[in-house]
């Protein structure tokens, strides 16, 4: 038995997290309470910087030394490490940033839950750039997404972030830890040993880099600035297009690999629900409700939300009569179900912002309506 936050913590250490920065902030403080401990007992390093923005830029710098790095926070912190963030999205930095969502703007909602920063993971850091972002509706869930957040890390030489919120992270529940041969865990690839000509952002057919971890022989240059295949800063128009594209490319050309959904009942599904992180639970009963009564009620649940599920979305649209949305917000999702679906059905908003979760049977009263 665990709650969400301390799944988090165990799900980190079992991906190779050996280095963890942060700064207390409800209602995450338990993921950095319980790495404190963990990570010195395994050689790792604990460090409790001085605020949020400290905290993303010492998690960038343990990340160029070769280890794995995760930082944690919630609200305003997210909004602190924003441009931390975008550097190590121009660096091509991999670490994982983990976000226990509560209400906002400003300090907001401190102890209550939210699902008002999936816009912000997308487009708080500013530039051209695609994200990777997970979500988990489970302490299960959490363990599991955040080794996956590791390994898509390492894989994509990308910071990843893992939206979880304040139901998912304080809830204790039974979370099964495998063996740690059962795990699969990915690496970063390492240069081939030819520190001569070496070019750490050098073009390849995935677009994406082999950066050799400082101390080990090889001599680059790291900037957030537009830069060459040398790392080195660049005007070249040639050049900055290549970059920007390449920053792109290497996670649009993989979305198939990234995107993973979760679907209950939707074969002959006549609504669609969207739902995602804590209210996705509430969709499962919701379903299970409709069902009972007759209503033919189906649930696509996205553990990825950027890249965005767009197949997954139009291919819903394309045969149910309706889909609703619901989330702890105004409406983030709902519209970019609506682009998704191409507007070919209606989509139906369910905001809920008053710090209280949306139970099932107010699901299922909306659904009633749309029908």
């Amino acid at each position: 038995m665990m709650q969400g936050n301390q799944a988090c913590a165990e799900g980190a250490v079992a991906a190779g997290c050996r280095f963890f920065a942060g700064y207390p902030i409800t209602p995450s403080s338990e993921i950095a309470e319980n790495l404190s401990v963990m990570l010195p007992r395994l050689g790792g390093k604990f460090i409790q910087m001085e605020d949020e923005i400290g905290a993303m830029g010492a998690t960038i710098g343990a990340a160029l030394t070769g280890m794995k790095a995760m930082t944690a926070t919630s609200g305003p912190g997210f909004s602190l490490k924003q441009e931390n963030i975008g550097y190590a999205s121009m660096a091509e930095v991999p670490c994982v940033i983990v976000n226990v969502m509560r209400g906002g703007p400003s300090t907001g909602m401190p102890t209550l839950p939210a699902q008002m920063d999936v816009q912000q993971a997308r487009w708080g850091s500013h530039g051209d750039r695609e994200v990777i972002a997970l979500t988990a509706k489970s302490a299960q869930e959490t363990y599991e997404q955040t080794i996956r957040a590791f390994n898509l890390a390492e894989k994509y030489m990308t910071p990843v972030i893992l939206l979880i919120d304040e139901i998912t992270g304080h809830t204790t529940e039974k979370v099964v830890i495998p063996d740690p041969s059962e795990i699969e865990i990915l690496d970063r690839v390492k240069p081939d040993g030819n520190q001569e000509n070496y070019l750490p952002y050098r073009m390849t057919d995935t677009c994406i880099p082999v950066l050799a971890p400082f101390g080990t022989g090889y001599r680059y240059h790291v900037t957030g600035l537009c830069h060459n295949e040398t790392g080195f800063p660049t005007n070249n128009s040639e050049e900055i297009s290549c970059l920007i594209e390449r920053l792109s490319r290497k996670i649009l050309m993989n979305v198939d690999d990234i995107v993973r959904n979760n679907e209950q009942l939707l074969k002959d599904a006549e609504v669609g629900i969207f739902a995602y992180g804590s209210v996705a639970r509430t969709a499962q009963a919701a379903v299970r409700m409709c069902r009972e009564e007759g209503i033919k009620a189906g649930l696509l649940e996205p553990t990825v939300l950027w890249p965005f599920p767009e197949k997954a979305v139009m291919e819903m649209a394309q045969q149910v009569k309706s889909i609703v949305v619901p989330e702890l917000n105004m409406g983030q999702m709902a519209r970019e179900v609506m682009l998704a679906s191409r507007c070919s059905v209606p989509v139906h908003k369910l905001g809920r912002v008053d710090g209280q979760p949306i139970p099932p049977q107010q699901l299922v009263e909306k659904i009633r309506e749309v029908v």
